[in-house]
């Protein structure tokens, strides 16, 4: 993985290790307790943990985002034979410093013909980042887990 400049430091991108899956776990649900606080993810880090390697399993890849101090800034994880991305989630004091983009454009480098991914229609900031990497809505649908109403997003 090449490494990136941020605003603040240099980020380094790697996939994953197993050395990072408590920080992952973390991060996640630092990440979406922030997005959603109405739901208990610490209760589904254990859930995360168990998707994130039946993913990996299945051929799908997680990449890390660190900083200069090798801090966890964020992960992806993207299956590339399905060109779908299952997870970008950015620590919360990371947000707003294009960490989530770095990420991103990483996965568009390893799937250039385009991404699909589902995120929760009552994420507004997710959406509205989404939207501004060119994403566009294909389809409804409804988070099996949560019951919560998503989107269909692809990029081309």
């Amino acid at each position: 993985m090449a490494q990136h400049p941020s605003s603040t430091a240099r980020v380094r991108l790697q996939v994953r290790t197993d050395a990072d899956l408590g920080g992952l776990a973390d991060l996640w649900v630092a990440s979406w307790q922030e997005a959603m606080p109405e739901i208990d993810f610490l209760a589904r880090a254990a859930w995360f943990l168990d998707r994130l390697r039946a993913l990996e399993a299945a051929g799908s890849v997680t990449i890390c985002a660190f900083d200069g101090s090798d801090r966890l800034l964020g992960f992806v994880s993207f299956d590339p034979a399905a060109a779908y991305l299952d997870q970008l989630a950015v620590a919360p004091e990371a947000k707003g410093s294009g960490t989530a983009s770095l990420l991103l454009n990483e996965v568009r480098r390893l799937a250039p013909s385009g991404l699909t991914l589902d995120v929760n229609q009552d994420n507004a900031r997710a959406l509205r980042f989404y939207e501004r990497e060119g994403f566009e809505k294909v389809a409804e649908g409804t988070n099996p887990r949560s019951g919560l109403k998503t989107w269909r997003l692809r990029s081309s």
